[in-house]
């Protein structure tokens, strides 16, 4: 297959904005071409969590609107950015903002807004959108997706390797020595989603920088058990998760009076164990060969929760993708022009060892720019 260029678009759990990669393909192998983040105005990331939190119906179609305008927005300015003219892109891999994500129960199912049509038609280029679904279809989780990327990205022929995304919530994927397919991939519970909440509560900003503010407390062992008391944990892979579970009614019913008692900083310090752990917990159990942790996401740049988990996880290497020769905020960009790419070549996007579908399956629809 010859090479061609596509552009990925993500929005994470932590509702900050989008990322937009430019990349080109030549088979399974990805060459970044350039990226932009483009954050989300503070009106717009509002909105965006109250709709997580449960907002109207009318309220998730406008925001449905304005989302399409916001991503086609990201791509003018990557396009700009790069000196690329719209039509050498093959195709927008647009993944789209989850506001809700609910994979079991009696009616499983998946939001993501942004309409891809409309992001078609203002982009005047071809997008591949609603990923997750066709995974679901087949009996699987819908995410997470990214791991089908991370085999041939950040794989090796000579030791069995980990790579943590430390998004809003934190998904692990498995790479064994000498392949390309990940053994496993899950969620492992939350990453910064509710370090972003505390810091934001107490006026540190909505995101707490390097985890300085973290560094700053210190555990408190009674809160960190209680809040790992949640059976969420415990459940086995194939899982995933949200906002939907871990948000800020989770964390008032599971720490209870201690977020008075304590002093803020402390909680923020367990708050960070709680992630570290959880994902230590993650690895030690399901990936106990694992030589190397390759981290990717806003989490990579926080310098608190890598120190935790080095000493969680003695003789394990610590890097991150930026380590391997992708930037951690551009790699979950670049995994839907991925994406992208094999749907269009109709080959399958999922792993179900990953998210527990039946079989393999090309994921996304198809929407054609009007000519």
């Amino acid at each position: 297959m010859a090479a061609s260029l596509y552009v990925g678009l993500m929005s994470g759990t932590s509702a900050d904005g989008i990322d937009a990669c430019l990349a080109e393909f030549d088979g399974d192998r990805c060459r970044e071409h350039g990226h932009v983040h483009c954050p989300f105005e503070p009106a717009l990331r509002e909105r965006v969590l109250a709709v997580a939190r449960g907002a109207s119906l009318d309220e998730a179609a406008t925001l449905d609107f304005l989302l399409a305008a916001a991503y086609a927005d990201a791509v003018r300015q990557l396009l700009d950015a790069t000196g690329t003219a719209p039509d050498r892109i093959r195709a927008i891999g647009c993944h789209g903002q989850t506001v809700l994500h609910r994979p079991s129960g009696d009616a499983p199912t998946t939001v993501q807004l942004g309409d891809p049509h409309r992001l078609a038609a203002l982009c005047g280029i071809d997008v591949v959108a609603d990923f997750r679904r066709a995974d679901m279809a087949a009996g699987g989780q819908g995410a997470p997706l990214a791991p089908a990327f991370h085999g041939p990205a950040f794989g090796a022929a000579d030791e069995d390797r980990c790579v943590l995304n430390l998004g809003g919530i934190g998904n692990l994927t498995v790479l064994p020595a000498g392949s390309d397919t990940p053994r496993l991939g899950f969620d492992t519970g939350p990453a910064n989603v509710l370090l972003d909440l505390w810091s934001a509560e107490h006026g540190h900003g909505e995101f707490d920088a390097g985890g300085a503010w973290a560094a700053s407390g210190r555990v408190d062992a009674g809160l960190l058990e209680r809040l790992r008391t949640d059976p969420w944990f415990r459940d086995p892979p194939p899982k995933s998760t949200g906002r939907e579970l871990f948000e800020w009614a989770w964390l008032e019913r599971q720490g209870g009076d201690d977020l008075r008692r304590l002093e803020p900083a402390d909680v923020q310090a367990t708050l960070a164990e709680l992630t570290a752990t959880t994902i230590a917990d993650a690895v030690r159990v399901h990936a106990p060969a694992t030589a190397r942790l390759i981290v990717s996401g806003g989490g990579a740049r926080n310098a608190d929760l890598l120190a935790r988990l080095a000493r969680l996880l003695p003789g394990v290497a610590i890097d991150t993708t930026a380590d391997h020769g992708i930037e951690p905020e551009h790699v979950e960009a670049l995994a839907f022009a991925w994406l992208a790419r094999r749907r269009l070549h109709d080959l399958p996007g999922n792993c179900p060892a990953v998210t527990g579908a039946r079989r393999e399956v090309p994921l996304g629809a198809v929407i054609r720019a009007p000519r």
